[in-house]
């Protein structure tokens, strides 16, 4: 077989590939609340100096557009959670798992432990589960086409 048979065969798997995959982890994600099912936010995931990070860019619960984070204490009392920081510094673990010591709820102005990964089953589904100690809890987010 010649080297153009092999690389146009090459180029033809990669073009195969599944496109979930390859839009990863970086994006813009819809949470969904565990506890009631309904969409809080839209939070922009990118990455920065090699870690990942979390933003909110958007808040669709209705009611919440303008919320403050009157719960919060330093620099982020009384602070808009629109444009909030709320995933810090995540490293990749490998597999496509990151994990930080930062993921801010401002509803409870509180910090956990994070860890992050996509859904095996569905790329368009990110995993978001906080630590606190031993407890977690884990939310599911959905991709945000654009």
């Amino acid at each position: 077989m010649s080297m153009t048979n092999i690389a146009s065969l090459f180029f033809l798997f990669l073009t195969m590939l599944p496109i979930g995959q390859s839009q990863g982890i970086f994006g813009k994600w819809k949470t969904i609340d565990d506890r009631t099912g309904k969409p809080k936010a839209i939070i922009e995931i990118y990455e920065e100096d090699g870690k990942m990070h979390g933003k909110v860019i958007e808040i669709v619960e209705e009611g919440k557009e303008n919320f403050i984070c009157d719960k919060c204490e330093g620099d982020l009392k009384d602070k808009p959670v629109l444009g909030m920081t709320i995933i810090e510094d995540a490293e990749h673990q490998g597999d496509g798992v990151y994990k930080g010591d930062t993921l801010f709820d401002p509803q409870q102005a509180m910090t956990f432990r994070c860890k992050i990964w996509l859904n095996p089953d569905n790329p368009d589904e990110l995993k978001v589960r906080g630590y606190l100690a031993f407890i977690y809890r884990t939310q599911t987010w959905v991709r945000v086409d654009g």
